[in-house]
């Protein structure tokens, strides 16, 4: 009995190993989400090239990104490039600048363009709460009727694009199309 007890914190240590082993070989783009299959949440916010209030109304009719964005974010400048090639061939996208300074905001859509046909303020972070979110970049696809389908946590390059993420806005696209 008492040899048992000398091996019990050695077999509990090797679980935890195993377990913090396991996770660096989880997919990290992939955190499960409470917001999918749910409509987008209320909200009443400005937008980032003016004082015009938008709410959640505002990003219903087509399939879209929903992408939060930040200054702040390094990530955000590489994926930014990718974000306007995708708007110049159609993909409508929607920005969330999330807990930025909007003088700052401004700056870097003039710098590195435009690709958002709306750009929600998020100055207090509120909306991205609500939507669960844990960082920028993150991006939502939503369908015409403004239901979450999906989610991708991190940069969208062109790889990224091509090999996962194009097919699910497609097919929000085709569901819209009469």
């Amino acid at each position: 009995m008492k040899r048992w007890l000398m091996v019990l914190p050695l077999v509990v240590f090797l679980v935890v190993v195993a377990l913090l082993c396991r996770g660096l070989y989880l997919d990290q783009s992939y955190l499960p989400s409470a917001i999918i299959g749910k409509k987008l949440p209320d909200f009443s916010l400005k937008t980032v090239q003016g004082n015009q209030t938008i709410t959640q109304t505002d990003l219903l009719g087509k399939p879209a990104l929903v992408n939060v964005w930040a200054t702040w974010c390094t990530s955000c400048r590489a994926e930014h490039l990718v974000l306007n090639k995708l708007a110049e061939n159609g993909v409508v996208i929607y920005g969330i600048n999330y807990k930025d300074n909007n003088v700052e905001a401004l700056k870097w859509l003039t710098e590195f363009h435009d690709p958002y046909q709306l750009d929600i303020r998020d100055e207090d972070g509120t909306l991205c709460l609500d939507f669960g979110v844990y960082g920028a970049p993150e991006t939502f696809f939503i369908d015409a009727k403004g239901v979450i389908r999906d989610k991708y946590i991190g940069v969208i390059n062109e790889v990224v694009w091509r090999e996962q993420l194009v097919a699910k806005y497609q097919s929000l696209v085709d569901e819209a199309t009469p």
